[in-house]
């Protein structure tokens, strides 16, 4: 039987240790699979064969995007898309405040930021195209948008944004039983 587990953190290795002769495959899921938008990222356990990656897919790929990577990886898919709905949840809420500041009443200022969002995202996913260069054909000299750039590089919004992916990966590495001193020294984090 096929095992599929979505356990952040626990790796294949215990996995397959508690359930013997078992085909176990890591799933990293995401909250927006409830609206068939998830970008999940998994890896095969040592007796997961072609028919289980296909199954996985199949099952994941229902519900969004599932993409195959190394088990070492998963930790960073857990910091990135696992636990990334909740940054832009609150990147949405955060520019929806701005627009209520601003003067937009709260229903209308949600809609706009969560739909500016959906649709900036799209771009990046049918574009194929960096989301800087994409971010600089938004941008022109002197403008409102590179005001607001600028506005966001002085509070250390990208910065930010990487302290959480990398906070996330250690936790999920936590999880999973991996050293503090292989956390700093092989992972960097």
């Amino acid at each position: 039987a096929l095992i599929i587990s979505i356990a952040a953190g626990v790796k294949l290795s215990v996995l397959e240790a508690g359930l013997p002769g078992r085909r176990v495959v890591r799933v990293m899921p995401n909250t927006p699979c409830l609206v068939g938008e998830a970008a999940s990222g998994f890896a095969l356990g040592s007796l997961a064969n072609d028919s289980d990656r296909e199954i996985v897919k199949k099952i994941f790929g229902a519900v969004g995007l599932a993409v195959e990577v190394e088990e070492k990886l998963l930790d960073a898919v857990t910091g990135v898309s696992g636990s990334g709905p909740a940054y832009v949840f609150q990147f949405i809420e955060a520019l929806s405040d701005g627009g209520v500041r601003a003067g937009l009443p709260r229903n209308i200022a949600t809609q706009l930021a969560a739909q500016c969002v959906k649709g900036a995202a799209e771009m990046v996913l049918e574009t194929g195209k960096h989301p800087g260069l994409l971010k600089d054909q938004v941008t022109s000299p002197g403008g409102t948008t590179i005001a607001g750039v600028e506005a966001l590089e002085n509070g250390g919004f990208r910065s930010a944004t990487i302290s959480a992916v990398k906070a996330a990966t250690k936790r999920s590495m936590q999880l999973g039983g991996v050293s503090e001193e292989d956390i700093a020294n092989k992972h960097n984090l």
